[in-house]
């Protein structure tokens, strides 16, 4: 059972919702709830820039529109249409995801992320990444920038396993309960640390939500 939510978690949320519907791109993936476009999407968007993505996105799915499509399709075949994008491991992944939920699925990507998990090339993040940006699942998806986020505003001297434990912890905590709700939240705050709260730059000038941030706090001497 999840824990009631605080004001504080409360206060947080709908600050970076409400700053995500102002502030947020207008991303191709933001505008699909297909799980496979959504799979696509995640698989490119591991150690790649948003930017470099968009082009090879559109690209991969017109070349491969389903999941049973890109099952069927030769591995050089697939290699060749993700040439550009580097990391090949994950198109390898991909392709062997697309054949497992074909051979053991019937061709539906699962919604729930501990099945998902159980597929080639996805982790804990991208289990619950694809169960609520396609299925609107109340389910956390902490990345590189979303553990960042995490941590400045609520753990600030979080290291190590506990460290991570503690921020998937606050995520569970941090995200509605499940329908649109959740998918705007796990958005934003992926938004917030990817153009924000960055690893290099810290804006808490123009943050949204400093004033629940321990990091935030800090530097503006509250």
């Amino acid at each position: 059972m999840r824990s009631k939510s605080t004001p504080a978690i409360l206060d947080f949320r709908r600050r970076l919702t409400r700053w995500y519907r102002r502030h947020g791109r207008d991303l191709p993936w933001r505008r699909t709830r297909d799980p496979y476009a959504v799979l696509v999407s995640e698989f490119m968007l591991q150690q790649t820039q948003v930017s470099r993505v968009e082009g090879f996105y559109h690209r991969f799915l017109a070349r491969f529109p389903t999941v049973h499509h890109l099952a069927g399709a030769a591995h050089g075949e697939v290699r060749e249409v993700w040439q550009g994008l580097g990391y090949y491991r994950r198109a390898d992944n991909l392709h062997r995801l697309a054949q497992a939920v074909v051979e053991r699925h019937e061709g539906r990507i699962p919604a729930e992320s501990r099945v998902l998990m159980r597929l080639p090339g996805v982790g804990r993040y991208t289990a619950g990444a694809i169960a609520t940006f396609a299925f609107e699942r109340a389910e956390p998806a902490v990345d590189t920038n979303v553990a960042r986020v995490i941590r400045r505003a609520f753990h600030p001297r979080a290291r190590g396993t506990a460290g991570q434990r503690r921020i998937w912890q606050t995520a569970e905590r941090l995200v509605p309960r499940a329908g649109n709700p959740a998918w705007t939240f796990n958005q934003a705050i992926m938004e917030l640390g990817a153009r924000i709260c960055t690893a290099r730059v810290v804006r808490c000038g123009e943050c949204p939500v400093r004033r629940g941030c321990r990091t935030g706090a800090r530097a503006a001497g509250m």
